[in-house]
């Protein structure tokens, strides 16, 4: 059963950072492309970061550029999200997802979701 773990959220002051991973269980990234998306209350889900499924590229919001790190871990099943510079819009459910499309900011281009951490930025 292919299933998405996310972790690493929590409460943090404006300006703190925090670094979320995504393992998956029973199974590994091989093949696929990681994304990171995030819904606050009220708004859509919206992307954040993606990395390739070799690693060699990544993309970013332009909301979270400079401030925000998308990364294979060292083994295949992990990918890790390093935010730095936190703003309170920030605050939001973070997503973990993974797929085989060419595409990767829309939330269709992925086929296995995460259930969601959430993150919280206190001003």
């Amino acid at each position: 059963q292919v299933q998405l773990v996310e972790s690493g959220g929590g409460l943090v002051q404006a300006g703190g950072s925090l670094r979320l991973s995504c393992a998956a269980s029973g199974w590994t990234f091989s093949g696929y492309a990681v994304g990171w998306f995030r819904q606050a209350p009220g708004k859509e889900r919206e992307f954040v970061a993606a990395i390739s499924w070799s690693g060699g590229r990544t993309y970013y919001a332009d909301s979270v550029k400079g401030r925000f790190t998308i990364s294979r871990g060292n083994a295949q099943n992990t990918v890790n999200l390093q935010m730095n510079s936190l703003k309170p819009e920030d605050t939001a459910v973070y997503y973990c997802a993974a797929g085989s499309s060419s595409g990767y900011r829309g939330t269709y281009e992925y086929d296995y979701w995460g259930q969601g951490t959430q993150v919280t930025v206190s001003s």
